[in-house]
């Protein structure tokens, strides 16, 4: 199976369980790996031959920006259900979403959660 990544979505939301990200909101990074057929793309070089990079990067950035989910996992669970639902061609995803800067004390470090789905 062909593989087109996508890394580095990033835009700011208020997202997480407490309060405190709720109102003053964080930055969230997502970088995604679709498995699709690209056989068609490589032979045509036409952009309907395979998954538009825009429209997906669009509506992760949409997702982050207007929802209020307390989890990461259920951010990361939103892109990936979109994005198979929108092209019936992508046969998985996976779905990293990073925090840089969790509200953890004491902690210079990053979390992310990563799944895959399946049509």
């Amino acid at each position: 199976m062909d593989t087109i990544h996508i890394n580095g979505i990033k835009a700011f939301g208020y997202l997480g369980v407490l309060k405190e990200e709720n109102t003053l909101g964080q930055w969230f990074i997502v970088d995604l790996k679709i498995s699709i057929d690209l056989s068609a793309a490589g032979k045509s070089d036409a952009l309907a031959d395979t998954h538009s990079y825009v429209e997906i990067v669009q509506e992760t950035t949409r997702l982050i920006q207007t929802q209020k989910y307390q989890l990461i996992e259920r951010l990361a669970d939103a892109v990936a259900t979109h994005a198979l639902k929108s092209d019936s061609r992508i046969q998985q995803i996976t779905v990293k979403v990073t925090k840089p800067t969790p509200p953890i004390p004491n902690f210079a470090g990053t979390v992310a959660v990563e799944i895959t789905r399946q049509q």
